[in-house]
């Protein structure tokens, strides 16, 4: 990682991943994916809102040809002839015909939205379609997905702040490490993360 300024302010919680132990684990797993790429352009689709720090980070450390893409999920709840459920939608998907593909979102909990995404992006046919994540939740997995690549694997039941991802009220994505603590607010029945 390159020389930051120091954050004075911290998240609420406790801290549990300096920004150092952070950037040290970002530079291993971008040493890790440039060895895995060995130099051929890797297409990076980044998840906003909640992944856009990670991968600012993390494609600076990746040794290749990095091109990005962005993608911003659209989460509904629909109605249908009076049974409800949950779907996720996503805006027009970049063209990945036989490129290599990484997927980076910052949070892996229930694996839904990646799931998704990731069946979205291979309708494209890329060589390789693969996913990296900041938190593995595993507790919480709904489907059978694991990342290629993460930082650390987590609790479920806490909440996470810094480093990206914000607080229920917006705030604490610019601390530079991560804060968390148990869920305080009630999540909603069916969250999509």
């Amino acid at each position: 990682m390159r020389d930051r300024p120091a954050v004075k302010s911290r998240a609420p919680g406790r801290a549990a991943y300096s920004a150092a132990r952070i950037g040290a684990r970002v530079a291993a797993l971008g040493r890790e994916i440039s060895r895995a790429y060995k130099g051929r352009r890797v297409d990076v689709v980044v998840t906003l809102d909640r992944g856009f720090i990670f991968a600012a980070d993390l494609i600076r450390e990746i040794n290749t040809a990095v091109v990005c893409h962005f993608v911003r999920e659209d989460v509904r709840d629909v109605t249908d002839g009076g049974n409800e459920r949950r779907e996720v939608y996503f805006g027009a998907r970049p063209e990945l015909k036989g490129r290599d593909v990484l997927l980076l979102d910052a949070v892996l909990e229930s694996g839904v939205t990646q799931e998704f995404l990731l069946r979205r992006l291979g309708e494209s046919q890329p060589r390789s379609l693969r996913l990296a994540v900041l938190l593995d939740k595993t507790a919480r997995r709904r489907v059978g997905l694991e990342p290629d690549y993460f930082g650390f694997r987590t609790a479920s039941n806490d909440v996470w702040v810094g480093y990206g991802l914000a607080a229920d009220n917006g705030t604490g994505r610019n601390h530079g490490a991560l804060s968390n603590g148990p869920a305080q607010v009630k999540r909603r029945q069916g969250s999509k993360k």
